[in-house]
């Protein structure tokens, strides 16, 4: 079973995590699962930017992202060339260690 490594983020998970999951499981919902509470403003449709998360070891085994969240990402703060959005990114047979930026572009939640 393919493990998760959530590097330790100051706010989400200050320790770090590890994480089992299913092949097939999106890296967001096995955050959530495991109550790492990643920001995710429009519900795992694809339609913004909060779930971005940076993928430092695996990123080549998951299943390429589509065009729209190719689209999405352009809009995210921190974007790298391992980006994903980690509601469409699914987990294949490999680990994979995910770092969760600092921010987050939220429009819903600022002021």
């Amino acid at each position: 079973m393919p493990k998760i490594i959530f590097l330790p983020h100051k706010e989400l998970c200050p320790e770090g995590a590890v994480v089992e999951v299913e092949k097939g499981e999106s890296i967001l919902d096995a955050a959530l699962r495991s109550g790492i509470d990643i920001e995710h403003a429009c519900e795992k449709s694809c339609a913004c930017t909060t779930c971005h998360c940076i993928v430092r070891e695996g990123f080549d085994s998951l299943e390429e992202s589509s065009e729209l969240e190719d689209d999405m990402l352009d809009k995210a703060w921190g974007l790298e060339p391992e980006s994903r959005l980690s509601c469409q990114a699914i987990v294949t047979n490999e680990d994979l260690v995910i770092e969760i930026p600092k921010y987050t572009i939220n429009h819903a939640r600022e002021h």
